[in-house]
């Protein structure tokens, strides 16, 4: 695909790698807004839903790639990260929000496969969306849940500081991202 403005063309890889760009900087800036929770090393973010997001418009292929990118950004020492946790670079994936972080290329990939994008014939698409953000949120949760259940040694203890407190908020998340996602990604896929 190419598309001219202002008398140059740019083409569809360059489009493609904009948007991974863009999607890491998305969830850099969401990272930003950072509230600690008490009790736990967790703090609340909008990172979760930067990532499902960027994986839902991006797609499978291209949301993995971005948020590898926002994590390659982050392990080279650049402030990209959640700044109420106090670990640099690659040490911040060792700790204890480091498991969310890891899971989120396998997240992008799983809600940009599952989100359907522009497909004719495609049935109630509102609800595929769900599912897949549903599906992203599991994978997130799993991921940080499995990271703190190695630092603590208690799976229980992990769920408490890593699942409990934000299922209120993920419900939040899913009710503003699946009329977003099901409105928008058909058109930002059909012009990647």
């Amino acid at each position: 695909m190419e598309l001219s403005a202002i008398g140059y063309r740019v083409s569809g890889m360059w489009i493609r790698a904009g948007a991974v760009a863009l999607g890491a900087l998305l969830v850099a800036l969401a990272a930003q807004v950072s509230i600690p929770l008490p009790g736990t090393p967790v703090p609340m973010t909008l990172q979760p839903m930067a990532v499902l997001l960027v994986g839902g418009l991006l797609g499978a292929r291209l949301g993995a790639l971005s948020m590898i990118l926002y994590l390659a950004m982050g392990a080279a020492g650049l402030p990209v990260f959640t700044p109420t946790v106090p670990l640099p670079g690659i040490a911040r994936l060792l700790g204890p929000t480091g498991g969310y972080l890891l899971a989120y290329p396998v997240v992008a990939w799983v809600t940009g496969w599952l989100t359907p994008g522009w497909q004719p014939g495609v049935n109630k698409p509102w609800l595929r969306t769900a599912l897949a953000l549903v599906a992203g949120l599991l994978l997130i949760h799993l991921g940080g849940l499995a990271q703190l259940a190695i630092l603590t040694g208690d799976i229980s203890s992990a769920a408490r500081l890593a699942t409990w407190p934000f299922l209120l908020g993920d419900l939040l998340k899913l009710a503003i991202l699946v009329p977003v996602l099901t409105k928008l990604t058909p058109a930002v896929r059909a012009r990647l």
